[in-house]
């Protein structure tokens, strides 16, 4: 109950003519043990989040802070406002949402909340949830992204549709906003992600497919500095316990780099940003293949990456990266859970650099 009444603040999604809303509070805590390296590192970090909503039949307010603490490190904690926001009814039509939000739209690669890191992002926006029978939209305006930090994004804005129907799904992601990129001229991007889902013999195979794009980019020489990607994937669930995933990603001769999701942008320590690969550099191709066993409280995942590069010359025919991550998850209670994370990256060279996370989560 408590979840559901969180998302339906923070996505503000269509088919809604009122909000209703009752007190409520939610509180989380992850403790998290970095372990990368060589296996002499024993960081801890602690990550607690206190959040209380209050509201009637046609208005909501949502306030919750975060503190981050170091364990060990002789730092101060550091306490912050997380979300704060208010949404009412719009005459019937639509209802309109403002303040600090957390965000995530489609496949959350283009606007998404990125969980993993300490410091999640956020907009201080308005959203507006029309009422459209035909498809669940959005239109948003944010004035800055990641709380106070205007250096993670300016203004911009942007226009969401979302539509499920029996055995598939899509997801219309389009927006600008301004961006500072290095050795590029102009004062605002574009976006547009389109993830669309289909799922056939009778729930046991789903297929996917994610579309994005970046334009308005010039490097100060005045060529063309557009990016793009797609991904196509396949997963069959075997059993109600186990299930096999296999993706192909693309990446376009630019690459593809947008702050502000829930993948890491090429060039960055993405494993420990965002706990994923992250975007890939120009030309460069991902074939991802893996599964996943569920055995009562148990599950475990294991994915492998192979990363090819397309481009011209010897030294592009020649690369090739591969990673691996493994993922051994126990549910403790209703309310708590511990997870293993590891993950192995070349990043096409010859030494492996190692990741290991152990994660406690305590919801009540």
């Amino acid at each position: 109950m408590k979840k559901n009444l969180q998302n339906a603040l923070l996505l503000a999604m269509g088919l809604m003519t009122t909000v209703t809303f009752a007190q409520d509070w939610n509180v989380d805590s992850r403790t998290r043990i970095d372990m990368g390296g060589d296996y002499d590192k024993m960081e801890t970090a602690q990550r607690a989040t206190l959040g209380a909503t209050w509201g009637g039949s046609d208005w909501g307010i949502h306030a919750s802070t975060v503190v981050n603490y170091d364990l060990g490190m002789g730092q101060a904690a550091s306490l912050g406002v997380y979300e704060a926001y208010a949404s009412t009814d719009l005459m019937g039509y639509a209802t309109v949402t403002a303040g600090r939000q957390a965000l995530n739209y489609g496949s959350g690669l283009l606007i998404g909340s990125n969980e993993w890191a300490a410091n999640r992002y956020t907009r201080d926006a308005f959203v507006f949830g029309l009422n459209l029978g035909m498809a669940d939209v959005t239109l948003g305006y944010q004035s800055r992204m990641s709380g106070d930090s205007l250096t993670n994004g300016g203004s911009g804005y942007w226009l969401n549709a979302a539509k499920a129907d029996g055995d598939w799904s899509a997801n219309l992601l389009y927006g600008s906003q301004t961006m500072t990129v290095a050795d590029v001229d102009g004062d605002a991007t574009t976006y547009m992600g389109l993830d669309a889902g289909y799922s056939m013999m009778g729930g046991s195979l789903d297929l996917n497919l994610s579309y994005n794009t970046v334009g308005g980019l010039t490097y100060e020489n005045g060529d063309n500095a557009d990016m793009d990607m797609m991904s196509i994937g396949a997963t069959y669930n075997v059993n109600d316990d186990m299930s096999i995933t296999a993706s192909h990603t693309a990446y376009g001769e630019n690459g593809f780099n947008l702050l502000g999701g829930n993948q890491g942008v090429y060039g960055s320590d993405s494993w420990t940003s965002h706990g994923n690969i992250g975007s890939l550099g120009a030309n460069q191709k991902d074939l991802a293949i893996g599964g996943t066993y569920a055995m009562g409280d148990f599950n475990l995942g294991v994915t492998m990456h192979t990363v090819t590069d397309d481009s011209e010359g010897a030294v592009a025919e020649e690369y090739e990266r591969s990673a691996m991550e493994v993922s051994l998850g126990y549910s403790m209670s209703d309310n708590a859970g511990l997870s293993v994370n590891y993950a192995t990256d070349n990043n096409g060279g010859d030494t492996d650099t190692k990741y290991t996370w152990i994660t406690l989560t305590v919801t009540p």
